[in-house]
């Protein structure tokens, strides 16, 4: 969630590590603040709000150094403000600390800390002070000596952080020794940019991608020693370990906007590219192929999979909950879908026979991650669906299929959400046919109607404009229903979910179904109801509830297929091409995307940065 650079090397630290704060907004943040190493001494700049009042700040008290550590903070403990964000100091003012992630027990080390003053609400200071408290443990007579201080720092930070629970990743300056960065991480993803003369430290890897493609994912438990023309990894027990740098491929142009007015309408318009790239060379062999070849999973063990829980958080939730539908229908293997905070914390029958799939865009997803490894701890193999090469999730998961999305930096997922659908069609596929559900002749039209979904996407993009006047007559409402059936009940709930997360306006999405059980009392002529009415088995059952809320005076958006017969009285009707009902979700979702983001964007909502939201979760 927080974002988190660093820089030791040649040049001037500080407007490389703007850069990469910016690269990071798309995270989420209140606040930023930047420390530097500059004659001996550690300077702090902070400011609460957006990047541009810590810009301006330093426009007027510049900084300047070859070491520093940048952050942008999304408040945990303690409200926005300048006080509370990072980096944060010990009581001398020589030690800074910037974190991601929630120090468990924060209180009780405050409160063994006696005689510190803390100047913040955070659960971060406390460990600048436990560590300046393990420096004074540790200081040879006559005090701190010169080439003996990196060896204290990274002691000091070893020690204090055993005493840590919770999450973390985190870096630490210290005056004293000051051509060094020690960083380490917990729960929370760190990387590692291998440079040329220098190196850099970052949650995520757009933030070095301008400067190098060579990184290091740092471990659970590991330690990193940061200096600019050398960079050391450890464990928390001290032992030197050996880490093997990744080559990022995909390249930073992909992170710029390209002329779209936000990143998630340029997503929504890469879809077409996102769904052909996540099945690009899959379908063939349709057994004991791609997902032996790709994800590593035989068919062997494919086969004696009794039943699959899918775990996941939010969007990726409602990917899940498209697939079952998928998997029960066309693979004939029973599927329970879980929300992941809520997994693991009841008593789940999940075991050995089981395959859980988990599904996350970053793969960094806390409460997906700690699902991941109750799975793993009840005997369970787990297949993570992800979009990011090396994130946590994928390295505790048995097998990996990763979707090809490329980075997405809108907030609200759109593209990657996509990916994880035509990944999980793709998955369902071969599913089917090696467990002998399908023949592969019978499998073979699934594979004609994939091919072709990326065209229909492209068919649906140019509803944009038609989206764009409808959106304009529903800028002012504040609440909106969306009701589905069967496959397209999840749709209903993604598009609320898009349009709640980036206009502020209050959506829910129901199965149709279920207005009559208690939703229908909301209805009035001031509520919005947008019905997806797309050709299905129960599109009878959609028109009679189109009619019970048309009764009711509600203004009406209604989803339909070409060439279907037209609902009178629907006061807006956008029309998809044909499409199978259960491939129909990946079609369907394209229009509330587009509606979502208008109507945020007439609204003059910030699109890309939602408030109270971050990309990746990565604290419960």
């Amino acid at each position: 969630m927080c974002g988190i650079v660093g820089y030791a090397g040649a040049r001037q630290a500080p407007p490389l590590l703007m850069e990469g704060l910016k690269r990071l907004e798309y995270r989420g943040y209140d606040s930023a603040g930047l420390a530097v190493v500059n004659g001996g001494a550690i300077v702090r700049k902070r400011a609460q709000g957006k990047l541009t009042n810590l810009e301006s700040l330093l426009k007027k008290e510049p900084m300047t150094g070859f070491v520093a550590l940048g952050h942008t903070r999304w408040a945990t403990h303690g409200k926005p403000s300048e006080e509370n964000a990072h980096p944060h100091a010990d009581c001398s003012g020589e030690l800074v600390v910037i974190h991601n992630g929630i120090i468990e027990n924060y209180l009780e080390i405050k409160e063994r800390l006696r005689g510190h003053e803390f100047q913040s609400e955070t659960d971060t200071e406390v460990v600048a002070h436990l560590i300046e408290e393990k420096l004074k443990g540790l200081l040879p007579p006559g005090g701190s000596k010169p080439g003996f201080n990196e060896p204290l720092l990274f002691e000091a930070t070893r020690l204090a952080l055993k005493e840590v629970k919770g999450a973390y990743a985190l870096a630490v300056l210290w005056s004293k020794a000051p051509g060094v960065i020690i960083a380490a991480k917990t729960a929370s993803p760190l990387i590692i940019g291998l440079g040329n003369g220098e190196n850099f430290l970052a949650s995520d890897v757009p933030a070095f991608l301008a400067h190098t493609r060579k990184a290091v994912f740092l471990e659970d438990g590991e330690m990193a020693v940061l200096k600019a023309g050398d960079c050391a990894f450890f464990n928390l027990d001290g032992r030197r370990l050996t880490k093997v740098p990744t080559q990022i491929q995909w390249d930073r142009t992909m992170a710029e906007k390209g002329g779209y007015r936000h990143f998630m309408l340029k997503e929504i318009y890469e879809q077409p590219a996102s769904c052909e790239d996540s099945m690009r060379g899959r379908f063939f062999p349709l057994k004991d192929g791609v997902l032996e070849r790709e994800a590593g999973l035989s068919g062997e063990t494919l086969k004696k999979v009794k039943r699959i829980y899918m775990v996941a958080c939010g969007t990726a939730y409602h990917a899940c909950l498209i697939a079952k539908y998928w998997l029960e229908n066309v693979a004939k293997i029973p599927v329970a879908v879980e929300i992941a905070s809520e997994f693991r914390y009841r008593e789940t029958l999940v075991g050995p026979d089981d395959l859980v799939i988990s599904v996350s865009q970053s793969g960094e997803t806390a409460d997906t991650l700690a699902a991941v490894r109750l799975a793993k701890e009840k005997g369970a193999k787990v297949l993570s669906v992800c979009n990011t090469l090396g994130a946590a999730i994928p390295r505790a998961a048995d097998f990996n299929l990763y979707t090809h999305c490329g980075p997405e930096f809108g907030v609200a997922s759109t593209k990657a959400f996509i990916g994880q659908l035509a990944t999980l069609a793709i998955f369902t596929l071969h599913c089917a046919v090696t467990r002998g559900a399908r023949t592969e002749h019978e499998a073979r039209p699934w594979v004609d109607q994939l091919v072709k979904i990326p065209g229909d996407i492209r068919t649906v993009l140019k509803l944009d404009p038609q989206i764009k006047e409808i959106a304009k007559s529903f800028v002012k409402k504040n609440h909106f229903l969306f009701i589905g059936r069967n496959v397209n009940y999840a749709i209903a709930l993604e598009g609320a979910l898009k349009l709640k997360e980036i206009s502020y306006i209050h959506a829910e999405g129901y199965a149709a179904g279920e207005l009559k059980h208690g939703p229908i009392a909301l209805i009035d002529e001031n509520m919005p109801v947008v019905a997806i009415a797309t050709r299905s088995q129960t599109r009878d059952k959609m028109v009679s509830s189109f009619e019970e809320v048309r009764a009711r005076g509600a203004q009406l958006i209604v989803l339909a297929t070409e060439g279907d017969p037209k609902l009178a009285g629907a006061n807006h009707t956008l029309l998809v091409p044909a499409v199978p009902e259960l491939l129909s979700p990946i079609v369907n979702i394209i229009p509330l995307q587009l509606l979502a983001y208008h109507i945020a964007d007439l609204r003059g909502c910030d699109v890309d940065q939602p408030r109270n939201l971050a990309k990746s979760v990565t604290v419960e």
